[in-house]
């Protein structure tokens, strides 16, 4: 079974590859297809945004389509950066970029008050018909990053249960309790009973 993960982000391919390594599916990405539009994301919720890039290359490629959009929602900002995570800095910045103006904007935040959810939606179209899946998880922004695995805001996402940021585990680890992992488990899931 082909399916096409709509992003052109090499590390959430990586993440969704190795989620669904024991199943019969081939993940392939938008390099498979040289002509593949980009697809503005333009909606006001994250569901909105994946649903919109999943209908729109899932009938440009003729195949089933995941797509996802990911938001970091910290308390203190009131939710922000949110929708627009990717380019909370603006529209051409680093994984960097981002990450230090978060650390800016909350520079004056004490401790107690650094609370943040990491959402992840994925829509899944097959055949016109759309699925979707969530998945969440809640966290702390330390003031200074830590790790060198991962990407986006890992480095400054604190799971205390875990003792370590996103970016100070190994990608299995990662997998098992990260906001794409638990959105991406629902989803093999939903893929594990098409294919019985």
């Amino acid at each position: 079974m082909k399916i096409l993960l709509a992003s052109r982000n090499k590390d959430k391919l990586r993440e969704i590859r190795e989620k669904t390594a024991s199943l019969d599916v081939d993940i392939l990405s938008p390099d498979d297809f040289p002509d593949l539009p980009d697809v503005e994301e333009d909606g006001d919720t994250l569901e909105a945004n994946a649903i919109k890039k999943a209908l729109a290359l899932s009938k440009f490629v003729n195949l089933p389509t995941l797509a996802d959009d990911t938001g970091l929602e910290v308390d203190a900002l009131n939710g922000a950066p949110g929708l627009y995570s990717a380019r909370y800095a603006g529209p051409d910045a680093t994984y960097l970029d981002n990450v230090d103006k978060l650390l800016r904007e909350m520079q004056d935040v004490p401790e107690g008050k650094r609370s943040a959810c990491f959402r992840c939606v994925l829509a899944y179209v097959i055949k016109e018909e759309i699925h979707l899946f969530e998945g969440k998880v809640q966290g702390i922004i330390i003031t200074e990053a830590r790790g060198i695995s991962g990407f986006g805001y890992d480095p400054v996402f604190y799971i205390p249960e875990e003792n370590k940021t996103f970016a100070e585990m190994p990608l299995e680890r990662k997998n098992k309790i990260s906001h794409r992992g638990l959105a991406v488990d629902a989803w093999v899931k939903y893929i594990e009973q098409l294919m019985q």
